[in-house]
């Protein structure tokens, strides 16, 4: 780490610095330069184009790097609720055992909560080898300073490789707590996880600038590697009764209560409609649609077919449908068995949340669309004349 100062004794007020900063950090206050450190990125044009040696890096003692000869395993949070493990988990299941296979290391699942033991089996059905399991009164509801001391406390005995955690409400509040508490680095909304061959670190892919480009990060000298990773972008690992596993029980005796918070409920969201992050089939609309009314008749179309509405950021930014439906880069990841895209023109931050779907159906009038750059089946036709006659064809085949 390091930082920057001005040599007052040095410096003359001149102004070369100011003029040579690129992100308007330097200011001239009674003939002296004055750096606002909280712009300031210590790039050290201002070092460089001043004649006078007046400014200094100085570069201060870091934290001292890591033994990671001794951290193995590649590690998921396996998030629940009631009881109930969500299914993010076995997607990272599925693709943790080729993280681990590619590390030559075991695959482990972090389980935490009350009465929750036979949860454990059906982790290591998934592909756990060893399940690390706290069942503690205080671990009951989802309480992210309880959790957040309870892990870090098995991280830090156990030494993983690798943390992984579903990109969900609860896995980004939690996972970013632990990487702070450990000191360790933390890449958010991963759609792609892999291994470089050469180095044996993990390479965690993300969307970045809006899904305009996909960013690849690395954490070579901290860990865990920690990342978390967008629903549905990963294909989950299919129950094998065959395996074999560990289940190692932990007490957590230095895990007091946070007294700052105490869970009071969990309201669960009331709505008619199918959760699109579960939907099969998912009929999609975007700015074609024109107005709010005509999501009614995408509506139509998906109880006809047995699926969920979506949205595209655009008709949600215009309040046309609500924001929990919204696919895409800023919402939902979705992987459908049939994607509907209706007056959608598919940018590349929806792109980004439906692209792996197994059937792209794209209805457009505009034959130039990028959504048909991605889509199975492409009708070139306005979506009022379509989607009416699908409808229509689908209530008279019942």
């Amino acid at each position: 780490m390091s930082s920057i100062r001005v040599i007052d004794s040095k410096c003359t007020g001149c102004s070369l610095c100011v003029k040579a900063c690129p992100f308007g950090a330097i200011e001239i206050k009674d003939r002296l330069a004055v750096i606002d450190l909280t712009k300031c990125n210590i790039c050290g044009a201002c070092k460089d184009a001043c004649k006078f040696e007046a400014i200094e890096v100085v570069k201060k003692v870091g934290i001292p790097k890591k033994d990671l000869s001794s951290y193995k395993g590649v590690w998921v949070f396996a998030e629940q609720r009631d009881s109930v493990v969500s299914t993010v988990v076995f997607e990272l299941l599925a693709k943790a055992q080729v993280l681990a296979k590619d590390l030559r290391t075991y695959v482990g699942a972090v389980l935490l909560g009350h009465n929750i033991k036979e949860q454990a089996q059906k982790l290591i059905l998934r592909g756990a080898d060893k399940v690390f399991l706290v069942d503690e009164p205080g671990l009951k509801n989802y309480i992210a300073e309880n959790y957040t001391s309870a892990i870090s406390h098995i991280i830090n005995k156990y030494k993983p490789e690798i943390f992984l955690a579903g990109a969900t409400s609860c896995g980004r509040s939690l996972v970013s707590r632990i990487a702070v508490s450990i000191y360790a680095g933390l890449t958010a909304d991963c759609t792609g996880l892999d291994i470089d061959p050469v180095k044996d670190i993990l390479i965690q892919t993300r969307p970045a600038f809006g899904g305009n480009i996909m960013a690849r990060i690395i954490s070579p000298n901290f860990r865990p590697q920690m990342a978390t990773v967008r629903h549905k972008v990963m294909p989950e690992a299919q129950p094998d009764r065959s395996r074999k596993g560990e289940v190692i029980e932990e007490k957590i005796d230095s895990l007091s209560e946070d007294k700052r918070v105490k869970f009071v409920d969990f309201i669960k969201e009331v709505t008619s409609t199918v959760n699109i992050a579960e939907a099969d089939i998912i009929v999609s609309g975007g700015r074609g649609m024109q107005a709010p009314e005509n999501f009614k008749l995408l509506e139509e179309l998906a109880q006809a077919l047995g699926g969920a509405v979506g949205s595209s950021r655009a008709a949600v930014d215009a309040g046309w449908y609500p924001y929990s439906h919204q696919v895409g880069q800023t919402g939902r990841t979705v992987c459908p068995k049939m994607y509907i895209a209706c007056g959608i023109s598919g940018q590349i931050q929806h792109l980004v949340g439906m692209q792996s779907s197994k059937v792209i159906v794209a209805i457009n009038k505009d034959p130039d669309a990028p959504i048909f750059k991605v889509a199975n089946y492409g009708i070139v036709a306005d979506v009022f004349d379509v989607v009416p006659l699908l409808i229509r064809k689908l209530k008279e085949s019942k």
